[in-house]
Order: structure tokens, then C-alpha cells, then sequence
């Protein structure tokens, strides 16, 4: 798989109405960097969504599967299946929510943390790889106006 981008068709469209949408832009921005960051966590059964569930499994903040599918705008019967995945590797249990029994908090193994930290790795190497023609003092904007976007008001979903 290539990690670099496309440059025939793409460039030609470069001009169009749809060139110039924010939302067009973040979402190509995204699955371009989501196709180098699993290349890169190939090599440890990773994925970015199961990359992702074991990022906040390890965060020590004893997140929910109903606030993982929150966080990660995902269902969650998908939430399931990558805990699911990621608890048959040893890499995460479940355990009962002291707050509310009906709940349960994902929380990393040893073997999950570890294997976090060699993901983390590549993951920055992938992010590195994606941003590579913006200069360091351009992806620091980009971070703090993404946290900005995905952040204002407590992280909620506004209605359009």
C-alpha cells in the first residue's frame, strides 16, 4: 500500500467548487491519514478504530463502551466488536462500572499498554508521513484548531 497521494485525477479537480469545502477537505484529509496510520499498525494487528479503543483504554480514565462510542462517533455494536477484538488479544477487559452496574469500563492489560506504546509510535510516524508538506509550526495550528473544532462546547455535537 502507498502512502503517498494521489496526483493524476485529483490535482485536475483541484479548482472545482468541491475543492474549496471545508468538509470535503477533512474528510479526504482524513482517509488519506487513516490509510498510512493502518499501513503502519498492520504489523501489530492494528487498525486505527482498534488503535483508537486501546488509546482511551489506556488513558486511565475509565471509559465506558457507551463513552467510547461517543468519543469515536461510532455505533455501539461497532464499539462491541473492536472490544471484542481487542479483549480476545489479551489487550483489554471489561469491567463493571462502579457509577452505574449496568455499565462497563474498558481498561488495558499489561499487554495492551505495552502494545499501545509501540502503536503510539507508528502512529506518529504515520501523522509525520500524512503532514509532511506542512512545516512543524503548520501542524501545530492544524492540531489546536482541530481540538478547537472537535472540543468547544464541553466536545458536544451541535445540530445543524
Amino acid at each position: 500500500m502507498t502512502e503517498t497521494r494521489g496526483t493524476g485525477a485529483l490535482t485536475r479537480l483541484a479548482d472545482t467548487a468541491l475543492a474549496h469545502e471545508i468538509e470535503f477537505l477533512t474528510v479526504k484529509a482524513f482517509a488519506d491519514g487513516t490509510r498510512i496510520v493502518n499501513a503502519r499498525l498492520d504489523e501489530l494487528g492494528l487498525r486505527a478504530r482498534s488503535y483508537s479503543v486501546l488509546a482511551l483504554a489506556c488513558s486511565g480514565l475509565d471509559v465506558t463502551q457507551r463513552e467510547l462510542a461517543a468519543a469515536l462517533e461510532l455505533d455501539p455494536s461497532q464499539i462491541v466488536a473492536l472490544v471484542d477484538g481487542l479483549e480476545t488479544n489479551d489487550l483489554v477487559r471489561r469491567v463493571q462500572d462502579p457509577r452505574d452496574r449496568r455499565s462497563r469500563i474498558v481498561q488495558a492489560t499489561p499487554a495492551g499498554r505495552a502494545l499501545f506504546k509501540r502503536a503510539q509510535k507508528l502512529t506518529s510516524e504515520a501523522e509525520a508521513a500524512a503532514l509532511a508538506m506542512l512545516s512543524g509550526t503548520e501542524r501545530e495550528t492544524l492540531r489546536e484548531i482541530l481540538r478547537k473544532i472537535v472540543f468547544a462546547d464541553g466536545g458536544r455535537t451541535l445540530a445543524p
